[in-house]
């Protein structure tokens, strides 16, 4: 099914709209209602993406089952641990998915962010690599952060810390993009090339 290609303003509504609905919750009642909240503010911005773009990013499809599970179990036993813990448990599983994959000479990063630029092998590869040892600090500075402040630094944190050093690395990794990114015409040649090979 093709998909349409969101505006960049509804597409930061559905990303971070459900971490504000978290954090201005747990501001004005506490962390048990905070979470059912953004359970549903989750929910909410999966079917608002694919009724707009008839598509939803595998990373938000992944990152809402655990906020869904994990949210369940925190109101269920009426336990902070488990909410706390979802990003750990949402990071690591990124950087086993990408880690897990590079064994195996497989590159998951552009079906994991919905890419449409194109690389060159050694490109993915590096961008793999670099993302999956992101997520891999995020989790222990999740861990570090949840463990030793309180509830409120820890949701403050997930809302303006985790978001903000997400895009810093993000943004910083588009000079590495631009240096392996290959001209569709590059890409003509290149296939052209090697079915001239196969037909010798």
């Amino acid at each position: 099914m093709d998909k349409t290609t969101p505006h960049p303003l509804f597409k930061l509504a559905t990303e971070l709209g459900p971490l504000m609905i978290f954090f201005i919750a747990n501001a004005k009642f506490n962390l048990f209602v905070a979470t059912g909240a953004f359970m549903v503010a989750v929910t909410a911005a999966m079917i608002a993406s694919y009724v707009v773009t008839r598509h939803v990013p595998m990373m938000a499809i992944v990152t809402a089952v655990v906020v869904i599970v994990f949210g369940t179990l925190t109101l269920v036993l009426h336990d902070e641990t488990f909410i706390k813990m979802k990003p750990t448990i949402v990071y690591s599983l990124f950087a086993a998915i990408l880690g897990g994959g590079l064994l195996f000479g497989r590159s998951f990063i552009a079906i994991m962010f919905d890419q449409m630029f194109n690389l060159t092998p050694q490109g993915w590869r590096v961008l793999t690599l670099r993302w999956a040892l992101f997520f891999f600090a995020m989790a222990i500075l999740n861990e570090m952060i949840w463990r030793t402040q309180t509830t409120d630094f820890w949701v403050g944190f997930k809302v303006f810390g985790m978001v903000p050093l997400t895009m810093v690395f993000a943004i910083a990794q588009m000079p590495l993009i631009k240096r392996y990114h290959l001209e569709p015409a590059s890409l003509e040649t290149s296939e052209a090339e090697a079915g001239d090979v196969t037909k010798g």
